[in-house]
């Protein structure tokens, strides 16, 4: 049998109990510095932050402030900025990635796959031409190729570029 090694997988498996006992992680990082939490920009209602555990390098969320899990109960105000900083996530990861595509989604609710279902958000992968391989589908394993702290100073960079 291969055994493919997965080992940043680890820390998210192990933390998992640890992270449900301190509450949302989208009502926390908002309280940490942005590097930290890897929040890569701060709006009035919503910001976008880097995922910790990505299906792809660039893979980002955004999220409203507000502990709200069902997107009809979002603020209009909410709903602008939400929608406005995904495109600039988006242009940001075309500047700084170059990829040839994005799955936008939420999962609304555990059963859909939600990770955080009591807190509404939104991700957006951004997707390869040649991303698509064996790895994940018969490995179960995912290849990044850049480090999370880059693609973390990669966007941000892109992001003030927009400016």
């Amino acid at each position: 049998m291969d055994i493919l090694w997965a080992g940043w997988r680890g820390e998210y498996v192990r933390s998992a109990d640890e992270r449900n006992q301190q509450g949302c992680l989208f009502c926390r990082l908002p309280g940490e510095a942005d590097e930290e939490a890897l929040i890569l920009e701060r709006g009035e209602f919503a910001y976008s932050v880097l995922n910790r555990f990505p299906y792809s390098n660039g893979h980002l969320m955004v999220t409203q402030y507000r502990h709200v899990d069902d997107p009809g109960d979002l603020t209009a105000d909410e709903i602008v900025e939400v929608w406005r900083l995904l495109g600039r996530g988006k242009d940001a990861c075309m500047d700084a990635m170059s990829p040839d595509g994005f799955n936008l989604g939420a999962n609304l609710g555990r059963v859909a796959g939600a990770g955080i279902p009591d807190h509404f958000h939104v991700h957006l992968v951004p997707r390869w031409s040649g991303d698509t391989s064996f790895m994940t589908t018969l490995g179960g394993t995912r290849v990044l190729p850049e480090d999370l702290a880059e693609s973390f100073t990669n966007l941000r960079a892109a992001l003030g570029a927009l400016d």
